[in-house]
This record gives structure tokens, C-alpha cells and sequence, in this order.
């Protein structure tokens, strides 16, 4: 008969998702789901190493050693760099230390683990980001005449008018926005901070038209996610994803040659209003752009 995961050791793990990182840490949605990915690796890792199954690991099997080889792995075989492999670490170095608190026999473990060190000398990796000129390509591919090119345009708009976090922006409601002056929006950031951000007249205007197009999914308007797909459900952020890559398809990143993503909005807007604000102003000007209403082949 093959041995089965201790129960203890089961709803540890249970434990350390569903209480210990949301209540007792207060860890958001994002954290939660880095160390959810960092422990799934490690337990695959240990299962393939063990030659076993994954019900039939425990405690024992995560040797220091074992925990080194992971890290490892991680970046020869994964080829994640020192800033992935030490959060993966972390999230481990975490999940040593709620081990400990509720099973103190096994401090002896838990002290070894977290004598594993973080790795220096990770490399600061340039940003990069989308010029004005592919801007400017972005929303000109967009057909403003159609309703998703007019809710298109606003998603666009408010994320390189406020460079917010795609699910900062995913996560808007109507009644999180103002439209008339003084025009600003509220968004809800990491740790369920919220904070007010101004709006350009011309992203308040596009977000109205957007608003009133759209039917009511609920009772209350307020109540309703600003942006949706299709099917009325809210829009995700790898829909965000496509949809950069449809309107943008030739930008390639120029140290790295990756496509577009939704974060590389959030560096333009960083950047543009770092700058004299003439490239910022371009970028105001664009969603009023008489082009726009065009769409490229």
C-alpha cells in the first residue's frame, strides 16, 4: 500500500492559502498567487526528484538539499532569473515559518530551511516601453465606430492617462468614476489601497460615451465593470493582452524582441510624465485624434 500524505501536512498547506496569507498576513490576490505558483514548482520538482507521487510526499521530503537543487532548476533548467528565484524562496522561507509556528517539533527543519540564502547580484533590467510612435500606431489601428473599438480606445486611454495597473483598471466600476470636473477616477491598488487619480477631459468623455453605449449588467449602474467582452463578463487582462497585440502586432521590445504586454502601458505613462510633457501631451492629443475613426489593414 503506498504511503499517503500526512494529513497534518495536507492541511498545512490548506491552512497556509486559505488563512494564514489572506487573514493572518493580509497578502493580496497577486502575492497569493506567486507563492501558489512557487509551492505547485516545488512540489512537482520534489515528486519528479523522489520518483513518487505527488499524495504520497510529506515533510521529510524537502530536504535542505532538495530545496537547494529546486533553486537550481529554477534558473538553469527554467532559466528564471535571481530576482524569480528568490521569491520562489520566500514564498518557501514563508511557508517554513507558519510550519514551524504550528508543529514545533519540526523547528529543527524549519531553522535549515531558511539558513538557505537569497542570491545576490541580480541584474536591474531595463524598461522598456512603447514610444509615442507606436502610440500613435495603437490607436490608429483602432476603429472607434464599432463598440469594441470604442471600448478599445477608453481601456487604452485610461491606462497611459493614469498608468495604472492592468487589474487596477480591469477591476473599475462605474461608480469608481468621475466624469464631470473636477474629472478623476478611484482606483484600488495592491494591499487594497485606493487612491484618486485626474482624468484628461478627453479620457472622461471617452468613458462616458463608453458607459452609456453599454447595457446595464446590474440593477444598481454603479454596481457595473466599466469594461467588459463580449459577453458582458469583465474583461481579463490577457483579453487586454490580445487585444495590445491585435492593434499593435510589429512592436517587438528593442533589448529583448518580446511582443507587447499590458504592464509596458504603465512604463509609457511612467515615462511620458517624467519627461518636458510634450510627449505626454501628444499622447492626450492622440484620443481626440480625428485618425482614429480608421482602421488599418
Amino acid at each position: 500500500m503506498s504511503r499517503r500524505l500526512p494529513l497534518p501536512f495536507g492541511q498545512l498547506i490548506v491552512d497556509f492559502f486559505e488563512a494564514y496569507l489572506p487573514s493572518q498576513r493580509g497578502m493580496s490576490i497577486h502575492t497569493l498567487r506567486s507563492y501558489r505558483d512557487a509551492m505547485v514548482l516545488l512540489l512537482q520538482f520534489t515528486a519528479n526528484d523522489t520518483g513518487r507521487r505527488l499524495e504520497t510526499l510529506g515533510i521529510e521530503d524537502f530536504t535542505e538539499s532538495r530545496i537547494e537543487r529546486f533553486l537550481t532548476y529554477l534558473e538553469e533548467e527554467r532559466s528564471n532569473g535571481i530576482n524569480t528565484r528568490n521569491a520562489r524562496l520566500a514564498a518557501i522561507h514563508t511557508f517554513a515559518r507558519h510550519l514551524g509556528a504550528k508543529h514545533t517539533e519540526q523547528l529543527g527543519w524549519v531553522q535549515r530551511i531558511l539558513n538557505i540564502p537569497f542570491k545576490r547580484g541580480a541584474r536591474e533590467r531595463v524598461i522598456e516601453y512603447p514610444e509615442s510612435a507606436d502610440i500613435e500606431r495603437l490607436m490608429n489601428h483602432i476603429d472607434r465606430r464599432t463598440p469594441q473599438g470604442q471600448r478599445n480606445i477608453a481601456l487604452f486611454g485610461l491606462m497611459l492617462n493614469t498608468g495604472a495597473r492592468v487589474h487596477e483598471v480591469l477591476s473599475l466600476r462605474v461608480r469608481d468614476l468621475r466624469l464631470d470636473p473636477p474629472e478623476q477616477v478611484r482606483l484600488h491598488g495592491k494591499g487594497d489601497k485606493i487612491r484618486l487619480y485626474p482624468l484628461w477631459p478627453r479620457t472622461a468623455r471617452l468613458l462616458r460615451d463608453l458607459i452609456m453605449a453599454q447595457p446595464p449588467v446590474d440593477a444598481n449602474l454603479g454596481d457595473g465593470v466599466v469594461f467588459r467582452n463580449r459577453g458582458g463578463r469583465p474583461l481579463t487582462r490577457f483579453g487586454v493582452r490580445y487585444l495590445l497585440r491585435k492593434h499593435l502586432p510589429a512592436y517587438k521590445t528593442p533589448t529583448h524582441g518580446r511582443r507587447i504586454h499590458p504592464h509596458a502601458l504603465r512604463h509609457a505613462a511612467a515615462v511620458y510624465m517624467l519627461k518636458s510633457g510634450v510627449e505626454f501631451a501628444t499622447i492626450n492629443q492622440l484620443l481626440g485624434h480625428a485618425n482614429l475613426t480608421t482602421t488599418m489593414r
